[in-house]
């Protein structure tokens, strides 16, 4: 396991100073104080429809990396499977037939490899989306609000961004900060007239050409999402921003940043999910630029992440 670099928060922690002592905590749904789903308020049957539109050639992408024991991952997570034979001690079978099976545990944190955040995984000293405070949710046991189970099944819009086509380049470098400006000309190169409601964005960056190569580099470090461009996706209502590395937000943090400043602002300031270390090499290729979207994530009750597998179908 690689460790993450802890001189960047630290470094990020003494800028913050005085500059977050009044910051606002509370951020209220636009869909009302009950509400615990965000943007995917957005994903209508209408929204649904509309995207299946874009299925023209019926190709699928599967845009979950294989996750393993040597996935570098934030610290402290880490992740193995064991396989056993229950009931078959020493090799003997079940029944007449002669049956064996194998079963296996997953010993390890869900935030490992293709992962969603969910809407109870960030806040702001202690409040969470919808003004949730976490000593009224936030259980050993679970969460009480904002599960992961309560993420409806997706079908919708997907759109992916080529910065590193946009930069001419075969991996981005590590501190590149993806804002409105580098949103909208990868956007225009791309042909990508419109960010809408409900949709979900990726980017491409090249960086999980990192993995079992140089875990060191890909776990200290990423290009991705800046203030300024979080903020843009957000007042887009979109439903969920991602990319293929393992923090979507860049690293090390912009000048004067807070600590994973760019979780705050989609998670509790704006309900929009977040989308790590997605496979999206593929559509870049193939220059899939839009998309059907496709996601029903294991609904682990209570959970505040989990692991995904997503399929866009072109």
């Amino acid at each position: 396991m690689q460790t993450f670099r802890i001189s960047t928060i630290a470094a990020a922690l003494l800028l913050a100073g005085s500059a977050y002592a009044q910051q606002q905590t509370c951020f209220p749904s636009k869909h009302g104080p009950n509400d615990q789903v965000g943007n995917l308020n957005y994903v209508t049957p209408e929204k649904t429809l509309a995207a299946t539109r874009l299925v023209t050639k019926g190709k699928a992408y599967r845009l979950g990396i294989e996750t393993n024991k040597d996935t570098p991952a934030f610290p402290p997570r880490t992740f193995n499977i064991i396989v056993l034979q229950p009931g078959q001690v020493a090799g003997t079978s079940l029944g007449p037939s002669k049956t064996t099976y194998n079963d296996d545990i997953i010993n390890g944190w869900v935030g490992v490899g293709s992962q969603i955040d969910g809407l109870g995984h960030i806040g702001i000293d202690g409040v969470y989306y919808n003004c949730n405070k976490a000593p009224e949710f936030a259980q050993a046991d679970g969460l009480k609000k904002l599960g992961i189970e309560q993420v409806p099944a997706i079908a919708t819009r997907g759109i992916v961004l080529d910065m590193a086509g946009l930069m001419n380049t075969d991996i981005v470098r590590e501190g590149t900060a993806f804002n409105r400006a580098e949103i909208e000309r990868a956007m225009q190169r791309q042909g990508v007239k419109s960010i809408e409601r409900g949709d979900v964005v990726l980017f491409y960056t090249g960086w999980t050409k990192l993995i079992g190569k140089d875990n060191k580099r890909y776990n200290t470090g990423e290009p991705g999402l800046g203030r300024d461009g979080a903020r843009y996706l957000a007042e887009r209502g979109v439903a969920m921003a991602g990319a293929d590395n393992w923090g979507l937000e860049v690293l090390p943090f912009e000048k004067d940043a807070g600590i994973f400043e760019v979780h705050q602002i989609l998670l509790p300031m704006n309900g929009t999910y977040i989308l790590e270390n997605m496979d999206t090499a593929e559509l870049a290729k193939d220059k899939a630029y839009e998309f059907l979207f496709v996601l029903g994530q294991p609904r682990f009750r209570g959970g505040v992440q989990s692991m995904i597998n997503p399929v866009a179908i072109r």
